[in-house]
């Protein structure tokens, strides 16, 4: 090493003790990754990191619904931590590693709160190695239903929107901290098991084990990472240069031939309207949860039964209008609700179903009296964040709003523009006001105020 390079080093370490001397441990282990935590979910999400990367190894076995699992976090010190915190309700740890040092830990059940013995400064990147062993579980909200692992009668479902992420892994549960993943995930053999992304390389047997290993690449938020254990049919094929992989279960009803078929051509659709594919392979998985609902997990929904078109166009547009642009709290669902609605509402119009102003025409004629006005669809509140007239349909016409205000021309430039600008990031309401109002030179205030912040029925528009 140079004598200047040294001097750097030195200077640098330096300045990392001052910070460490200085610091207050407090706020890293608090919830809120950045300065304010997200208003429906305050307790998720940890300050002070921003993670690169989840490697997650989990190895199940499904008929004694055993974890044995480890979760190495890669992330980089946003200041000086001479303690962090990670979400996590999963089953009991057993160790914890930061850069291949045990590191000792505090666990209340919900939070997960390392004492690293030798503090990350500000810019350096760390791994975090979390052991723990144990009979997973869902999270049963009196209001938001069952997420999270989710047991099934041959294996496991992992369905973590809006947090159960922290259910099987320990993570940074905040929606604006995307990262990518590896799943390497070892089962019986003749168990298949799935995930986001793209498989790595064939199965590698090993007695009576197998593991496969999935990727995803991009950039994702935690409640849209995703596995699926069990006995699955699984059907491939490249779609527009994307493979597209789909899978059922055999025990329920029919197969994947419409799924698979479907998906392909609505992603064909999408990108011709929306701008390119966000991700690198395409598909969905049917599995009988139980949990009463699909979910447009990144790259691969999963479908509680086989879906009709209308449930394939809506899961499918979340892969631009949620998974790749995602909110930047959960305030904003309609963002992705409202979209993916109003995609339908376009498919709709496109083949040969009424028209995205005839469906809207037909809900702006409820009655201004009836309970559909009453809930505000820019922030419906946390029990009410999946209510389906506030946010989906509601959300849905306000952009038919937008379109009339804007028409055809900037209202679909601005879908591109939307996609284009935010990819693989996130974006709230004010973002999307901001665009509509640099491709339109109009004021759109009204417009939002009235359609999302405002009790009531609005005013018609155009």
């Amino acid at each position: 090493m140079r004598r200047r390079e040294r001097l750097a080093a030195a200077t640098a370490s330096i300045a990392c003790a001052l910070a460490l001397f200085t610091a207050s441990p407090a706020p890293a282990a608090q919830g809120g990754h950045g300065p304010v935590a997200d208003p429906y979910f305050p307790l998720d999400g940890n300050r002070g990191y921003d993670v690169q990367h989840y490697d997650l190894g989990l190895d199940y076995t499904p008929a004694a619904h055993l974890l044995v699992a480890e979760a190495t976090i890669t992330a980089e010190a946003e200041r000086t931590l001479p303690e962090f915190g990670l979400d996590y309700s999963g089953p009991p740890i057993e160790r914890v590693l930061v850069n291949g040092a045990a590191a000792p830990y505090r666990w209340d059940g919900r939070k997960l709160v390392v004492s690293p013995v030798a503090a990350p400064c500000r810019g350096e990147t760390f791994t975090v190695r979390v052991g723990y062993r144990g009979e997973p579980g869902p999270i049963d909200d009196p209001a938001l239903g069952v997420y999270g692992w989710v047991p099934t009668e041959d294996g496991a479902v992992a369905l973590n929107e809006p947090d159960g992420a922290r259910s099987w892994y320990p993570v940074n549960d905040d929606m604006r901290d995307k990262a990518s993943y590896t799943f390497r995930i070892t089962t019986p053999t003749g168990v298949t098991a799935l995930a986001n992304g793209e498989q790595q390389g064939a199965p590698v047997v090993d007695g009576d084990r197998t593991t496969v290993t999935w990727a995803m690449a991009k950039p994702m938020a935690s409640y849209l990472s995703m596995v699926a254990i069990g006995n699955f049919r699984v059907t491939r094929s490249v779609v527009d240069g994307i493979p597209n992989t789909t899978a059922y279960d055999p025990a329920g009803e029919g197969d994947d031939t419409f799924l698979h078929r479907t998906t392909g051509e609505v992603m064909t659709w999408d990108a011709a309207r929306f701008g390119r594919y966000p991700f690198d392979s395409v598909g969905g998985i049917i599995d009988p949860s139980g949990v009463g609902y699909s979910l447009e997990t990144q790259s691969r929904p999963v479908y509680e039964t086989p879906p009709d078109e209308g449930l394939i166009v809506h899961e499918i547009a979340h892969q631009w209008f949620g998974d790749s642009v995602t909110p930047k709290s959960w305030q904003d669902i309609w963002l992705n609700e409202g979209f993916a609605t109003y995609v339908e509402w376009l498919w709709q119009e496109d083949h040969g179903g009424p028209s995205a102003r005839q469906t809207f025409d037909g809900l702006y004629a409820t009655p201004a009296d009836d309970p559909f006005w009453l809930l505000k669809t820019g922030d419906p509140g946390r029990d009410r964040m999946f209510d389906y007239n506030a946010v989906y349909l509601r959300g849905a016409m306000t952009l038919q709003s937008l379109r009339t205000t804007l028409g055809d021309h900037d209202f679909f430039g601005l879908l591109r523009a939307w996609q284009e600008r935010y990819r693989h990031a996130n974006a709230d309401t004010r973002d999307l006001r901001r665009l509509a109002e640099e491709i339109s030179g109009k004021d759109l205030g009204p417009l939002f105020r009235a359609w999302l912040y405002t009790e009531g029925k609005p005013a018609p528009v155009g």
